[in-house]
């Protein structure tokens, strides 16, 4: 089979790969709930290309997120729910919708603020269309937190449930509030070490990062974009300790825990800004 630049080429590919007997035993035992974390990191990578402004890195990430959608169409098309075909009908209907400035019939200027205003208005419709199609007993609660997106990814939607449960004052009033759950919550956690249960760790530790979560929101931070900041402090940091070791003649793997973390120290001194004293004497 050779690469093509039209898109039945890689839904060939892709029903190739999960064709019985002849297809990629891996990809065959894959379902929605596997592939979904898939998902969510090739949309990262993509917004990741974009960030570093690397173009060609962003056309194979864009590759990998197409493939994504195809892979979820083509496990839908095995259940006889619908193809890729529909997913792009759909998409072109609802784009075609939501824009009447462009595909309808209105006239006159048209600002942003009158397409977001429009955008939110047909969006709204389609949700109370889509509610009306479901069984009612689905229908009968609707939860305040009904509009909050299962799909979001863990720490957003975290944000996004803690936020709407505030606007009925359902919140905390002192960020010191929060920081005394995180404590109370690693309190739970040392007590489950204990037990030994691995189930229980994972729901404790799950109950640490929300509450983290909820601190990052009461001090006006974005838990996303710190832990993005926490993780290139971590690789900085790391790669110091490596770049020190190397000019040892050393390996990570001959140096000791010891060594490591008195390195780590240095990294952190090194970043540190320096005092008024220290410019003084600089200057």
């Amino acid at each position: 089979m050779k690469p093509s630049r039209d898109i039945l080429g890689l839904i060939e590919v892709m029903a190739a790969l999960r064709t019985p007997v002849t297809g990629c035993p891996w990809d065959l035992e894959q379902n929605f709930a596997t592939i979904a974390p898939y998902t969510i990191e090739e949309a990262y990578e993509v917004a990741e290309a974009i960030a570093r402004g690397d173009l060609d890195d962003l056309k194979d990430e864009l590759g990998d997120l197409l493939l994504q959608v195809v892979y979820h169409a083509r496990m839908a098309e095995e259940q006889n729910a619908f193809a890729f075909g529909d997913v792009v009908e759909a998409v072109t209907r609802k784009m075609i919708r939501r824009h009447p400035h462009v595909f309808g019939d209105e006239n006159g200027v048209v600002t942003s603020g009158h397409v977001a205003e429009n955008w939110d208005r047909i969006k709204a419709e389609e949700k109370a269309e889509r509610a009306a199609r479901r069984p009612p007993e689905e229908a009968a609660h609707k939860s305040l937190l009904y509009s909050v997106k299962a799909g979001l990814p863990a720490l957003a939607r975290a944000l996004d449930l803690q936020r709407k449960a505030s606007t009925v004052g359902f919140d905390w009033n002192d960020p010191r509030a929060v920081l005394n759950k995180i404590r109370e919550e690693a309190d739970e956690i040392e007590a489950a070490l204990d037990g030994g249960d691995k189930a229980e760790l994972a729901e404790e530790t799950g109950d640490l990062l929300f509450a983290v979560v909820n601190l990052a929101r009461h001090v006006d931070a974005n838990p996303e974009m710190a832990l993005r900041g926490a993780n290139a402090k971590f690789e900085k940091r790391f790669a110091y300790i490596e770049r020190a070791l190397a000019a040892k003649g050393r390996t990570l793997e001959e140096a000791t825990l010891e060594e490591m973390d008195a390195l780590w120290d240095e990294a952190k001194l090194a970043a540190r800004p320096p005092t008024p004293a220290q410019r003084s004497e600089r200057g």
